[in-house]
């Protein structure tokens, strides 16, 4: 029997209400790794693309703001010239297949850089164990995007002591605060509703301070795969030298096209309050719905996993809404075939 596209969403829905446990899994069994980075100051790279890059991005945010270590995010085959012998690489992937991850582990092997694994398994963990490098093994049989609070998860383990201290209390917390508010987040009258319904048929532009822009690029993604949409996202304060522009020019022909999602918290530093205020203002005067979503403001991680699990709501509201089916991802399918032909991609 074919599966409707409500139910599919349903699928999907549950598989964001694992989210919480995922990533205690995946923080878990990093930490028993011991992985070792080079210390404090030293540069750290994660290599991957989609989804496992995300949960690099994300983590990144928390790194940047606590961490004694600088974490880069490589979305490419080719790694910065700086990688060198004992610099160290997580390289994510996780169906173990992406071959932009597998040429980016290649190339870390080549330069003697010491290396981490985070993937379900594929050629990526073949190689991995062949060389004996540690691997983080993520669940199976998931779609990707659904697999990234185990990786997310993950990555938080494995740097877990560049942190001033241990993250192990707080990542329970935020994720038992996560669990009690899943069914809020996703209930009839809650924000997942709400933003859906303010956004329509619009193209949702999503906004967010520098330190949640992983959660609002998280956001597009998601809205692109599961409501097969396309969106935006943008950073304040970068976007205040810039898109305010083209936000204070638009005309009400265009205005009636887009939406603007406000991703908040309280404690944002005075110039993202400003710049968001300024922003609705420009928005509201060309009739633009202005839409918020307010994060927990106390802390950062606990932000984060909420934001994620509410953008992810939030596209399979948008799904439902559209009577589309989430998983398929056919023009990847087809890109990764043509790929293949031409110039061995996949």
């Amino acid at each position: 029997m074919a599966t409707s596209a409500a139910e599919s969403v349903a699928r999907m829905r549950s598989m964001v209400s694992e989210l919480p446990t995922m990533v205690v899994d995946g923080y878990r069994q990093a930490r028993e790794l011991a992985w070792q980075t080079d210390g404090a100051g030293a540069p750290l790279y994660a290599a991957g693309l989609g989804a496992s890059a995300a949960a690099a991005d994300l983590a990144r945010a928390l790194v940047a703001a606590e961490a004694n270590v600088d974490l880069e995010v490589v979305r490419s085959d080719e790694l910065p010239r700086s990688v060198r012998d004992g610099t160290s690489v997580l390289v994510l992937s996780y169906s173990g297949e992406t071959t932009e991850a597998l040429r980016a582990y290649d190339a870390a092997g080549r330069r003697h850089a010491r290396r981490l694994v985070l993937t379900s398994g594929g050629a990526l963990e073949e190689r991995a164990r062949t060389d004996k490098v540690p691997v983080l093994k993520a669940p199976a049989g998931l779609p990707p995007r659904a697999a990234l609070g185990y990786l997310f998860g993950g990555v938080l383990g494995a740097l877990d002591a560049a942190f001033p201290s241990t993250l192990e209390p707080r990542v329970r917390a935020a994720t038992d605060a996560l669990r009690e508010r899943l069914r809020t987040l996703a209930g009839p009258r809650g924000p997942a509703v709400h933003l859906a319904s303010g956004i329509g048929d619009r193209l949702p532009f999503f906004v967010a301070d520098r330190s949640l822009g992983a959660v609002a690029r998280r956001w597009v993604t998601e809205v692109e795969e599961n409501a097969k949409r396309l969106a935006v996202s943008q950073e304040i304060p970068e976007m205040l030298h810039n898109a305010v522009v083209g936000w204070g020019a638009l005309r009400p022909r265009e205005a009636i096209r887009y939406a603007l999602v406000l991703i908040e918290r309280a404690g944002e530093p005075p110039v993202t309050r400003e710049g968001m205020r300024y922003l609705e203002h420009l928005a509201r005067g060309r009739r633009v719905p202005v839409l918020r979503a307010n994060l927990p403001p106390d802390d950062l991680l606990e932000a984060i996993l909420v934001g994620v699990a509410l953008g992810d709501l939030v596209s399979l509201e948008l799904a439902k809404r559209g009577q589309v089916d989430p998983f398929p991802i056919v023009a990847i399918d087809r890109l990764r075939a043509r790929f293949a032909a031409s110039v061995g991609l996949r």
